[in-house]
């Protein structure tokens, strides 16, 4: 009888939790009402654009804290997104729409292959735009996870699209972070940089594939995009180069990273030479090298990731006919724990030396900052991120 009764109870708390779940945010979805409502936006727009949604969206939850290009090592990354599938159907897209590519490079001044290379990455090409509500993805994001400020920001951007008639509420569709239409502009981006490429006086980056690339076009442009030079070049080092100067701290102009010994991995010299730029070890000093230009920071503007930028750039230029990545890929044994790992871009960070956060992933900017350091400590300058190194940053005053 006991058990029996025990097993009862067990049920009906178990068919009771989504009931209790599903109406906690229902009332969190009615508390956001007065932020929508001081930004302008009706109370009949707020309802259709709520309607039926009773619940959090698990897969948001998921998804949001698992973001590939920020948990997969470089090499990873590449692996699992340019790959000869994808190139082939960039290849042929660049056929198809090569002339569509052309006058769109031609008017922002953006090189077409990097506009092939975040449509590719970013949606199969128009194959994957996402099948999402984006109004629950951003509430379940609002509600849930480190992407709060976000989210809302993202929320008003949507009322906004709704408001304007671009999307209708039952047809508001995205991924799992409210990421729209062929080349995935979140909202603020959509209304910030959308452009009617075909002049039908819509800005549909869902249906029109020359609006979504020449919206995408526009924001490159409004990021820093120049004409004049490429993304940047993989490169080989002298040897004795002075490992101090790697990092975005030390801007030079081609030229003179041409004097300094360095050289394309590929051909004998570089395309333009009055350009600044930096050394780049997306995965440690005895890694590949990149000499990167403004137009790597453009696409980094795109998603803040060194993965998912180097992703676009060799994707773009794969499909043009270029190489794939010529030196190997190390492996990333670093002794330390995730905690550890953590905690040393925190201690890097603090000390001067940014990481752009502590995930405990290791990538570009982790690597600079190791070397900075290394270099200021009067360490030796092997770039590695070792316990050795974090020892120094905790016991430094």
């Amino acid at each position: 009888m006991k058990r029996r009764l025990f097993l009862g109870l067990a049920l009906a708390s178990a068919l009771a939790t989504p009931a209790r779940a599903e109406a906690k945010f229902e009332a969190f979805i009615q508390s956001l009402w007065p932020q929508v409502k001081a930004a302008g936006f009706s109370r009949a727009l707020f309802d259709a654009a709520f309607k039926g949604i009773t619940e959090a969206d698990p897969v948001v939850i998921k998804l949001a804290d698992n973001q590939p290009e920020f948990k997969s090592t470089t090499s990873e990354y590449l692996d699992k997104t340019v790959t000869p599938a994808r190139i082939a159907q960039g290849k042929a897209k660049l056929d198809e729409d090569g002339a569509l590519l052309s006058a769109i490079s031609a008017k922002y001044g953006v090189d077409k292959r990097a506009l092939l290379g975040i449509w590719g990455i970013e949606s199969n090409y128009g194959h994957e735009m996402g099948s999402m509500s984006v109004m629950r993805s951003l509430a379940t994001l609002i509600y849930y996870g480190n992407k709060k400020q976000y989210a809302r920001e993202q929320l008003i951007a949507a009322f906004t699209i709704l408001k304007r008639g671009i999307r209708s509420p039952d047809n508001f569709i995205g991924s799992w972070a409210g990421a729209l239409g062929h080349t995935q502009f979140i909202p603020t981006t959509y209304l910030a940089s959308a452009a009617d490429w075909d002049g039908d006086g819509k800005k549909d980056i869902w249906g029109s594939k020359a609006d979504a690339l020449a919206s995408t076009a526009h924001y490159l442009s409004q990021s820093g995009w120049k004409a004049d030079r490429p993304w940047g070049w993989e490169v080989k080092l002298p040897d004795g180069f002075d490992r101090g100067l790697i990092g975005r701290a030390h801007w030079k102009t081609v030229a003179e990273w041409e004097r300094a010994g360095v050289k394309p991995a590929i051909g004998d010299q570089f395309s333009a030479p009055a350009a600044k730029a930096f050394v780049m070890i997306p995965q440690g000093i005895d890694g590949p090298v990149f000499l990167i230009t403004q137009n790597f920071l453009a696409l980094l503007a795109y998603n803040y990731s060194h993965g998912y930028a180097l992703a676009v750039a060799m994707l773009g230029d794969r499909i043009a006919g270029g190489p794939k990545v010529q030196a190997a890929w190390p492996a990333q044994n670093v002794d330390l724990t995730f905690k550890e790992r953590v905690e040393m871009q925190d201690r890097l960070t603090n000390a001067g030396f940014d990481t752009s956060g502590a995930d405990g992933r290791f990538g570009a900017k982790t690597y600079e900052a190791v070397l900075a350091y290394q270099k200021k400590m009067g360490m030796a300058l092997d770039g590695f991120p070792s316990r050795k190194v974090l020892e120094r940053l905790r016991g430094a005053k």
